[in-house]
């Protein structure tokens, strides 16, 4: 059977076109709060963040299945000088709605990859203590669980599905994705976004092919230009997404066009809600807003 894609244009905070307990497996990366390369101002404050990402966490209980798995792909912002404690407040709000904390990975980028602020600067200015601040080149992907897994669904699974769900070895192990520190994933091939933070096909990938069988159905609900979705398209997965921007459409059909892939059908809903788009500033080039 050919897979299905479905975008929502409306706000993820009632994904109330997705049955209740229907996905599988949830990939995301939030617009990071008022970042200042991508997403300046975009939010009045850092509550106006968290009630987003807390709205969010509910109905994402609501539409995961039993035993499944949530994954954020995100980490603390500076702004304006001030810390915000992104990965603890998505942690508590993530446990607040049921899930159960499962992990962390660490990806991080190569030591070249510096493009915040160059906080590390000040220390060469001022070659005394407290005037430490590291260059950040990590981000966290965040695994959330909602209960625990039936494993009694594996061995019930037909071989043909089972197979193709199969872990390589030679990924797993080679390529240290047993590690909970993923070194140097980095965006591979030409970049059809403009103006819009992306992260690179390896993250989803990953963890399309350790969290969910062929077949199934990943959800994204900051789905960005599309990453997550092309991903699932590309492993025989199913999917949702959603987005506020009505602009990227054009970039969405176009990645999930260029898998060409004859048997997956790609679906466009459009909710009745006040129109809005993203700022329009530069594009963050290796991390994430979402896909």
């Amino acid at each position: 059977m050919g897979t299905i894609h479905r975008v929502v244009f409306g706000d993820c905070r009632t994904m109330k076109e997705i049955p209740d307990q229907s996905i599988q497996l949830t990939i995301t990366s939030p617009p990071y709060y008022n970042a200042p390369f991508d997403y300046p101002g975009l939010f009045r404050d850092y509550n106006e963040f968290l009630t987003l990402i807390e709205d969010l966490c509910r109905d994402l209980y609501r539409v995961s299945a039993p035993g499944r798995i949530a994954c954020f792909v995100t980490d603390d912002m500076l702004v304006k000088g001030e810390k915000y404690p992104v990965v603890a407040d998505t942690t508590r709000l993530m446990l607040q709605a049921g899930f159960r904390y499962r992990d962390r990975v660490v990806w991080v980028k190569p030591k070249g990859y510096v493009r915040i602020s160059r906080r590390s600067g000040v220390v060469v200015q001022h070659p005394y203590p407290m005037y430490y601040y590291p260059d950040n080149i990590q981000e966290s992907i965040l695994i959330f669980q909602k209960g625990r897994f039936d494993y009694s669904y594996v061995k019930d699974m037909p071989a043909k599905i089972l197979e193709k769900s199969r872990i390589s070895m030679h990924d797993y192990n080679d390529h240290e994705w047993h590690l909970t520190v993923w070194n140097n994933v980095l965006p591979l091939g030409p970049r059809l976004e403009k103006g819009i933070a992306a992260f690179p096909e390896e993250i989803p990938k990953r963890l399309i092919k350790l969290f969910s069988f062929h077949g199934e159905t990943v959800l994204d609900p900051f789905l960005g230009s599309g990453t997550t979705m092309k991903v699932a398209q590309e492993l025989g997965r199913n999917s949702w997404g959603y987005e506020i921007d009505r602009g990227l459409k054009k970039i969405i059909a176009q990645k999930l066009a260029n898998d060409h892939q004859s048997d997956s059908k790609v679906e466009f809903r459009f909710r009745q809600e006040p129109r809005k788009s993203r700022p329009t500033v530069p594009c963050k080039h290796l991390t994430a807003h979402s896909s």
